[in-house]
């Protein structure tokens, strides 16, 4: 069980405000503030049983394993084209090189051609 719901488990009306405003304390600190991190401490402490019998592994499936999908794609995206690096020091682009290597090619031919069109 999450620490909330361990000091305060029958309580529902303080425990649910206080790991939403714990979590936003905790985005707020390191700048990441993201609306559901509150929604994710929310259910983590007034979700049903199942999710409650999860307890602290509630946040490496569900979440965590969101997370990395999430980053994977948003990297994946953003390295497609030759417009758009991200992160901005280009930190991640050795790993994805073998993936996005031949699409940026194919994106900076499509872009040449484009521009020879408009000549």
């Amino acid at each position: 069980m999450l620490l909330s719901s361990k000091l305060l488990p029958d309580i529902i009306w303080l425990t649910a405000p206080l790991a939403v405003a714990l979590s936003i304390i905790g985005m707020q600190y390191t700048k990441t503030l993201h609306p559901p991190g509150g929604a994710t401490a929310l259910i983590a402490v007034s979700g049903s049983e199942s999710i409650i019998d999860l307890g602290y592994l509630y946040v490496l499936f569900p979440v965590l394993s969101g997370v990395f999908v999430l980053l994977l794609v948003a990297l994946i995206v953003n390295y497609m084209t030759s417009q758009r690096i991200y992160p901005s020091d280009g930190s991640f682009l050795g790993i994805f090189k073998w993936f996005t290597k031949p699409i940026r090619n194919q994106s900076k031919k499509i872009k040449h051609i484009r521009f020879n069109m408009k000549k």
